[in-house]
C-alpha cells in the first residue's frame, strides 16, 4: 500500500475500515499530514463551533476535545504519558489523565487503605473525553466528529454560554 493510501485511525486495528481514496462524506479537512507530523499538535475550529486537538504521536494521528472534561484546561499543552499499556495526555491544570484512544479518564485506586506499602493500580471512570475520527486520505488529514447523541463530559466546553465567556474573559482581562 503506498503513502497515499494510507488510512491512519484512533480507532484500534480490529476494527479499522479498509482504506479509503476520498474521505468520508462528514469529514472535514484538517491539514497536510507532513505539516501536523511537524507541528505535533494543532487546534482547529470545526464546523465553526467545535474545538478540537489533533496530534501526532508514535505514528498515530488523535483528535479529540481541545479543553479537557475536568475544568477546561488546555490539552494542546498536555504530555503524553503512557499509565498502564494505554497512552494518555495529561492535563496541565490539575494532571487529569485522559486516554488517547477512547477519551477515557484514568485514576489510581488503591486496593486495601489498610495494608502497608499500599498497592494502586490504574482504573477507568469511564468516557469522558469526547475522542474524533481521524482519517488520512493522499496525505491530506480528516476529522470526523464524533456523532454519538449521549453527553460526554467535554461537551460542556464546547457549548455557546463558555466559548462567549472564554472570549470575553480573552478580550477583556482583569485589570
Amino acid at each position: 500500500m503506498s503513502s497515499e493510501e494510507e488510512t491512519s485511525q484512533t480507532s484500534t486495528p480490529s476494527s479499522s475500515p479498509p482504506p479509503s481514496s476520498s474521505p468520508a462524506p462528514a469529514s472535514h479537512l484538517i491539514g497536510r499530514k507532513e505539516d501536523i507530523v511537524k507541528a505535533g499538535r494543532l487546534i482547529k475550529t470545526v464546523n465553526g463551533c467545535r474545538e478540537i486537538l489533533v496530534l501526532y504521536h508514535q505514528g498515530t494521528l488523535h483528535a479529540m476535545d481541545l479543553r479537557c472534561y475536568h475544568a477546561g484546561g488546555p490539552l494542546q499543552h498536555g504530555d503524553i504519558e503512557e499509565f498502564n499499556g494505554r497512552l494518555c495526555i495529561v492535563c496541565p491544570w490539575h494532571k487529569y489523565k485522559i486516554t488517547l484512544a477512547e477519551g477515557e479518564g484514568l485514576y489510581q485506586a488503591v486496593d486495601d487503605p489498610t495494608v502497608k506499602p499500599l498497592r494502586t493500580h490504574w482504573r477507568s471512570k469511564g468516557v469522558k473525553q469526547r475522542i474524533h475520527k481521524v482519517t488520512e486520505v493522499k496525505g491530506s488529514v480528516y476529522v470526523t466528529l464524533n456523532d454519538c447523541s449521549e453527553a460526554i463530559e467535554s461537551d460542556v466546553y464546547q457549548t455557546e454560554r463558555y466559548r462567549t465567556g472564554s472570549i470575553q474573559a480573552q478580550t477583556n482581562p482583569k485589570p
